[in-house]
């Protein structure tokens, strides 16, 4: 039996976002198109005689004890029993506090590889029942779906046709944004403005070309208020060429989806920097069994 294996814990973008209203428990009801991209991090899941670590290298996620990988590996085994510990170790990739679900991506990861290890495999059903305890976007991130439309908390999930691959740019701000503060932001904002809930339901196209230009994220008005460089980034990759721009999830990664390769000129002619670039998934690399 094997005892360790190799994920890639691939970022996703939010091709669209519709927030409710808060719900009892303070979490907002959503309805959202998910994607996965081609940058991730990769994770390495070892089973070890006792403990929970995590290693992370590359970029700075804060203390162990809130990382979401470790909280996921915790969850696991307090569902099943099994293991009696775990070492997990992450090259991080994936910019933090950028929308692009890094930490989420990261826990959903190590529960794939858990299950690949596990003596008695849950399955896939049970496994999003887990996922969704640890983060709202952890259960998207745990299954092999390229392309989704997820509501709830984001726990309901229907898995959607792959759109294929296309080229994105990515612009990375200086800063992060919290998903609590952009939440809070937007609630102030509907509130100042005399809000009331409306139905949420999109119809989500199968075809990159029947995507708006500029796909609705309802946090991204209060977010750019308050960072109008976002605003600014999404209005310089359509000068640039992209099919679709957007801000993915809560920021503060901007996003544009090209149908060939981004012009790096014209992407630096409209003031674009700390661009990253990648390119959507048409399918997810199965756990990669190490020995």
């Amino acid at each position: 039996m094997s005892t360790a294996a190799r994920v890639t814990a691939h970022a996703k973008l939010n091709l669209s976002l519709r927030v409710g209203a808060a719900g009892a428990d303070g979490f907002h009801e959503i309805s959202t198109a998910f994607i996965r991209i081609a940058l991730g991090d990769d994770v390495v899941v070892r089973l070890v005689s006792d403990g929970c670590t995590v290693d992370c290298r590359g970029i700075d996620v804060g203390p162990s004890e809130r990382n979401l990988a470790l909280r996921a590996a915790q969850a696991y085994i307090m569902a099943t029993g099994w293991p009696s510990g775990v070492s997990i170790e992450i090259d991080k990739h994936v910019p933090v506090g950028g929308g692009l679900g890094g930490g989420s991506a990261d826990a959903g990861a190590v529960l794939r590889a858990l299950d690949a290890l596990a003596p008695r495999p849950v399955g896939e059903r049970a496994l999003l029942g887990i996922a969704a305890r640890v983060g709202s976007d952890v259960p998207y991130l745990t299954t092999d779906h390229p392309v989704a439309w997820a509501t709830g908390r984001g726990e309901r999930l229907d898995a959607l046709s792959p759109l294929g691959e296309r080229q994105v740019a990515l612009v990375c701000p200086q800063f992060g944004i919290a998903t609590a503060q952009a939440y809070a932001w937007l609630d102030a904002d509907r509130t100042d403005a005399g809000w009331h809930p409306t139905p949420m339901l999109d119809k989500v196209p199968d075809r990159w070309s029947d995507f708006p230009p500029l796909p609705r994220n309802d946090l991204e008005p209060p977010v750019s208020r308050r960072h109008p460089e976002i605003a600014r980034s999404i209005a310089g990759l359509r000068g640039a060429g992209a099919r679709i721009a957007g801000m993915s999830g809560s920021g503060s990664t901007v996003f544009g989806v090209f149908d060939g390769a981004p012009d790096p000129a014209a992407l630096a002619g409209a003031g674009l920097t700390a661009v990253v670039f990648t390119h959507t998934l048409a399918s997810i690399e199965p756990v990669e069994l190490l020995d």
